[in-house]
């Protein structure tokens, strides 16, 4: 049967703002000199331009139907089924994070889930896969991360939900319970928690001279010395910071 889990352990809310300030291309540049290779969750586009958000990481889990573990008539239960069970979760600011396997034939969540997902307080959603409802969900202000639509609900095909807030591996990138999600038009990157706090330092420094340099290059200035940041640079921008 479907397993149930705990609550997430959610970050300091300035910790994750100031991430969200830092974006995703930053974030994945800056997580790779910490260590981490490639935190990039690849394949998904935003489906909301201009949408810019970070969050811890509620994980839902899905798998292949097998028939002792899944059975058609338990969506006479609501409660039996497993999406909802991440959702209720939910917090301010939250992201709610998918394996859906790829699938792209089951509609993880649709306008009725995602309503209540935004009066909760969620941020957006991430997902391997696909939702359902896009004429109507699509008038929500939440972020959509996603591999596309379709007009199935969640387990009219092939998978079902299985657990929520365990390791789980969306778009084959391992993502942690209340991992910090960064998300905006370049992708989703996730960042672990013990991470996080380093990641904001460098990415904040980073930001800072890169729009000192975007500012210089725009004037004309010359790439060698304004990208990156050179030394021959370095006392005319710390003078531009006062």
């Amino acid at each position: 049967m479907p397993v149930k889990t705990q609550d997430i352990t959610r970050p300091d809310k300035k910790l994750v703002a100031g991430l969200a300030e830092v974006g995703s291309a930053t974030a994945s540049g800056d997580l790779s000199k910490l260590g981490i290779r490639d935190a990039h969750l690849r394949g998904l586009k935003t489906w909301k331009p201009g949408k810019a958000i970070a969050g811890p990481a509620i994980t839902l889990q899905f798998m292949p139907k097998r028939e002792d573990q899944y059975r058609q008539d338990e969506y006479s239960d609501p409660e039996e089924q497993l999406h909802r069970h991440a959702l209720y979760h939910t917090q301010e600011g939250d992201i709610v994070v998918v394996d859906a396997r790829g699938h792209m034939g089951s509609g993880v969540f649709g306008d009725m889930m995602l309503t209540y997902f935004t009066g909760k307080g969620g941020a957006g959603i991430v997902v391997d896969g696909c939702i359902r409802d896009w004429p109507k969900t699509q008038k929500l202000d939440i972020g959509f991360w996603l591999k596309g639509t379709t007009p199935n609900f969640h387990t009219q095909t092939d998978i079902f939900p299985y657990a929520v807030n365990v390791p789980i591996a969306c778009c084959d990138t391992l993502v942690m319970p209340g991992d910090i999600i960064i998300a905006d038009d370049d992708g989703v990157v996730v960042v672990p928690i013990s991470l996080a706090e380093q990641l904001l330092e460098r990415g904040s420094q980073h930001a800072e001279w890169e729009e000192f340099s975007r500012a210089r290059l725009l004037d004309g200035g010359d790439l060698r010395k304004y990208y990156p940041l050179s030394e021959a640079a370095r006392a005319e921008y710390e003078e531009w910071k006062k």
